[in-house]
């Protein structure tokens, strides 16, 4: 029996999720409708505009339901934000791994997000998402499969009997005790490191093209954190005798003529910085190394700053629209 969400209010969580999924959609749009006036490969050409079908599907019917439901829409990001004309600034690669990355990120959210929604409308929105995304990004292993680019987690051996952890020092390997990972930490490694690559690749393309000094410099600044992060987590891997992605900055020309607004940059910096947050805190819980915790975290408090600073900087700029917030009562009673 199909319930009826008239005078069902949405949440806090619902009205939250769908204005932060309208900004980052119309992002999209814009990134992806440049992408293609230099793509030359045809089955990535179809991959992007799957993709840009799918954002803009969810503005339209974000849209309807702002407007059914009496809410301002947001500005997001329009033509304005996106020169179409600007010479090409990445690689067909660069596409591919993008669009294989943003499609993993939009898993993780989607799946979030449903946990937190209970109108009927919107999960069935949030659920239609969730699907699409896990074909586009069935569709962009399929392609890095094919085309020989896959980055696979490294291997590591079979267990051949069942066996108990003996002694504490499997965890408190601090003190030299365990040179060992585990498969988690392995695929955490590994996942991270490919994800700082591609936010070094992009932070350098941004730096090249960005108008404001301080955007510039702020960009320049995520790669060497990028890269550093490289280097702390990629020495757990080389330690073990396991393979490191390779970098993406071959895939960035060397064009400074910049196709997007420093506004969209910004923003697009600040998902990737959001997305990484994230990904850090699932291999903390997932850890099992002291030292690995650390580090982890230590690298967190790092990202954290940045992100501040960067917000700062949008704000300064007046870049970023207020998101829904709660009553303050305390002024409402003075």
């Amino acid at each position: 029996m199909e319930i009826s969400h008239e005078n069902v209010k949405l949440t806090a969580a619902e009205l939250s999720y769908l204005w932060t999924t309208y900004l980052s959609d119309s992002m999209s749009v814009c990134v992806i409708q440049y992408f293609l006036q230099h793509i030359e490969d045809e089955n990535i050409k179809q991959l992007l505009m799957h993709s840009l079908d799918l954002s803009q599907q969810h503005i339209e019917i974000i849209q309807n339901i702002f407007k059914e439901e009496g809410i301002q829409i947001p500005i997001g990001f329009t033509e304005q934000d996106v020169n179409l004309k600007a010479t090409r600034l990445f690689s067909d690669i660069f596409y591919l791994r993008y669009i294989r990355n943003m499609a993993k990120g939009g898993l993780i959210t989607y799946g979030r997000v449903l946990q937190n929604t209970y109108r009927h409308d919107i999960r069935a929105f949030y659920s239609k998402c969730l699907t699409s995304t896990l074909e586009l990004d069935t569709e962009a292993v399929k392609l890095l499969v094919e085309k020989g680019l896959a980055v696979r987690p490294p291997t590591i051996p079979y267990p051949q009997k069942a066996e108990f952890v003996q002694k504490q020092s499997f965890m408190l390997e601090g003190l030299g005790r365990r040179e060992t990972l585990t498969g988690t930490e392995v695929t955490n490694l590994y996942a991270n490191v490919l994800t700082n690559h591609l936010g070094a690749g992009l932070a350098m393309a941004f730096s090249q093209v960005a108008k404001d000094h301080k955007v510039k410099r702020y960009f320049k600044r995520g790669k060497a954190i990028a890269l550093k992060h490289i280097e702390v987590l990629r020495s757990y891997l080389e330690m073990n005798s396991l393979p490191v992605p390779m970098s993406f900055d071959q895939e960035v020309t060397d064009s400074t003529e910049p196709p997007f607004s420093d506004k969209l940059m910004m923003f697009h910096f600040s998902l990737m910085i959001y997305t990484g947050v994230g990904n850090y805190g699932v291999a903390i819980s997932e850890s099992q190394r002291t030292d690995l915790v650390m580090d982890y975290t230590r690298l967190n408090v790092e990202i954290l700053k940045y992100s501040e600073d960067g917000a700062n900087l949008m704000i300064a700029n007046e870049w970023m629209e207020q998101p829904p917030v709660s009553v303050n009562r305390k002024e409402l009673a003075e």
